[in-house]
């Protein structure tokens, strides 16, 4: 169940969201709970509910269900009998997102797409038409149009086991399919986000883009256990395993890309990641050490134990009850596995993931004479964002260390 419980009808009847019968979906339930009606019926997830006008009998919510990279508005009768509406228009692609107005006359309308930063309107509901452009990003985007690129491709792999992931890639502008190229393998994999969405990202894009320019390709995948509206089953495996979950279907991801695309050079993969993706960074790189050979960690938990309970055992259970699968989730279990480069950054005030993480997994390292590179930034929190310079600093290490690790261009 996801707890988005509203009352309706004067408190008779109220809304509730459960993956009872394997997609997430709304249900009306009577306050007695002798009565439930399933209202989104079908093989899709309803990702969020936008507004309910119990008074005119709709509700309003978002979905995606022939694209997990993708978020749409729709609106079906609180009765469950009238057909699900879709009312973003066709021609509107990428994530969207909405806020409606009580009565749901009108809404705000945010919309990007992974190559073009968002444009925000006022529309009128149901028809979509718009009001007032109130956010149009025309110089930013005429600055981006103006940089040398190719359009993002987004793309799926097969995994095994009936299993496709979604992911994208950004390749060199001069991109020539006779050569290979290295790979940034840009990761999160846990179930807070998703990297593979196709809206626009701000800076991480722009970051992304001028590596592409050096002669860099740029990939990243969700994972099973993203939050991506694919199914409970596919968010919930990763239960009790986040790690083990994570890289294994992130290695056997690359694998499969690697056998499939001619123009990736299996001897320059590298990978990164902040917080979460820090975590999958450490892992790919201590357990697949024959397939990547170049990490940058930021912000990384090395140990499940040592995060905050509220997350931790929402996803790994009690560590009195999964003691094993938290030792086995964790990347410090197999830090003596470290053959490749490794470069970590913590912020020593981070409150988020503590800065102990960073010096357990130091002291693992030096304890089986494993060499690495780590910049600690003083007193920055989980962000790293606090002080004069200091983004700019981080993004040029991180860009410096990569070029000096896993050499840019197509040979």
């Amino acid at each position: 169940a996801v707890d988005d419980m509203r009352w309706l009808n004067k408190g008779n009847n109220f809304t509730w969201i459960s993956e009872r019968d394997g997609w997430r979906h709304i249900y009306l339930i009577s306050k007695d709970g002798k009565k439930v009606q399933l209202i989104t019926p079908g093989n899709f997830d309803v990702i969020d509910i936008q507004k309910i006008d119990d008074k005119n009998g709709w509700i309003y919510y978002r979905s995606s269900p022939d694209n997990a990279t993708q978020r749409y508005l729709y609106r079906v009768s609180l009765d469950g009998k009238g057909k699900i509406e879709k009312l973003t228009p066709k021609q509107i692609t990428g994530v969207n997102s909405y806020q409606v107005s009580d009565g749901a006359n009108y809404a705000i309308h945010n919309n990007s797409t992974f190559d073009s930063p968002s444009t925000i309107n006022l529309v009128e509901l149901p028809s979509h038409k718009v009001v007032r452009t109130l956010v149009e990003n025309k110089s930013y985007k005429e600055k981006i149009d103006a940089l040398k690129r190719l359009p993002t491709e987004f793309f799926k792999v097969d995994i095994g086991n009936n299993i496709v992931l979604d992911g994208w890639m950004m390749k060199p502008p001069d991109f020539d399919p006779t050569k290979k190229y290295p790979v940034l393998y840009y990761l999160y994999g846990e179930p807070a986000a998703q990297t593979v969405l196709d809206q626009f990202f701000g800076t991480q894009y722009l970051w992304h883009l001028m590596l592409a320019q050096q002669g860099y390709i740029i990939i990243s995948v969700d994972n099973r256990g993203t939050p991506a509206p694919k199914g409970k089953e596919f968010r919930k495996s990763l239960y009790k395993k986040v790690g083990t979950v994570t890289s294994q279907d992130q290695a056997e991801a690359m694998k499969a890309i690697i056998n499939k695309y001619s123009f990736i050079d299996p001897l320059r993969i590298a990978v990164w990641g902040w917080s979460g993706g820090g975590v999958s960074t450490l892992n790919l790189l201590f357990r697949y050490p024959e397939l990547f050979q170049t990490g940058l960690a930021v912000a990384a938990v090395s140990d499940e134990r040592l995060y905050d309970t509220i997350y931790s055992e929402r996803y790994m259970g009690l560590i009195t009850d999964n003691e094993e699968g938290y030792k086995e989730s964790a990347a410090i279990t197999f830090a003596h596995q470290l053959k490749g480069n490794l470069l970590m950054v913590h912020g020593t005030g981070d409150d988020n993931v503590h800065y102990q993480n960073m010096e357990l997994l130091i002291n693992e390292l030096v304890k089986h004479n494993k060499h690495f590179t780590m910049m600690a930034y003083p007193n920055r929190s989980h962000g790293i964002y606090e002080g004069e310079g200091t983004t700019i600093h981080l993004y040029t290490l991180l860009t410096k260390y990569l070029n000096d690790n896993t050499p840019a261009g197509g040979k």
